[in-house]
């Protein structure tokens, strides 16, 4: 898979893809993840890739230039599945979405910033919206490589256990069990006893339960679906 960032502000985004998983999926050649300085296809002397609001109002708006300009470029290099704008108003991200974009080949995300981006970028130049939630972020870069982390670690050889990635919460539409480790009882706290006692299917039972009780108790709306 190929990632492409689109971003006004690369440096926001060196942490998250160089440490952990996300940097043991691209030296093991899984995944690319390739960050464009949006500024880098700007015609303006000065870089700009931002101005002023046809009829006014406060705050400024990404032109749609440098944008077109950068998108182009990529896609005369490759065939891109989906360009997607990252967006407070886009459709909520889910791990039935990160399911779907992990299948895909190639990505681009772009990050607004400001008061968004000139509306013909996104009736022209996108072909997907997505937000991580009903807030607003300084810009869509945080967003994009939470997407992004949600998506790879779904891939084939991102993960040493690839079975730990289906048994996530959401995965079968519930909320995760409880999990616990060494030691068996800490401070007096101890584990259920189903959990050592051997016995798998009376594991997998209690797993099954606990998970209903979560998504009931955090999450009901799953069960209504």
């Amino acid at each position: 898979m190929r990632i492409d960032i689109i971003t006004c502000l690369p440096r926001l985004l060196e942490s998250p893809f160089s440490d952990s998983i996300l940097k043991r999926a691209q030296e093991k050649g899984i995944v690319t993840v390739q960050i464009h300085d949006l500024r880098n296809h700007s015609t303006n002397k000065h870089r700009a890739t931002d101005d002023y609001a046809f009829g006014g109002g406060a705050g400024m708006v990404m032109m749609i230039e440098p944008i077109d300009n950068c998108i182009t470029q990529l896609k005369s290099e490759r065939t891109y599945d989906e360009v997607i704008y990252m967006s407070p108003d886009g459709e909520l991200f889910s791990q039935a979405i990160a399911n779907e974009l992990s299948l895909k080949g190639n990505l681009i995300f772009l990050c607004g910033h400001y008061k968004g981006v000139d509306e013909r970028v996104r009736e022209h130049l996108i072909t997907r919206e997505i937000s991580i939630g009903d807030y607003v972020l300084s810009g869509g870069e945080l967003a994009a490589a939470v997407v992004s982390d949600a998506i790879i670690r779904l891939i084939p050889g991102v993960l040493s256990d690839e079975s730990s990635a289906l048994t996530d919460s959401f995965q079968d539409g519930l909320i995760a069990p409880p999990v616990y480790t060494r030691p068996a009882e800490y401070k007096g706290w101890k584990i259920p006893d189903v959990l050592i006692s051997g016995h798998g299917a009376k594991i997998a039972d209690w797993r099954h339960e606990k998970s209903l009780e979560r998504t009931k108790k955090r999450r009901p709306g799953y069960l209504r679906d």
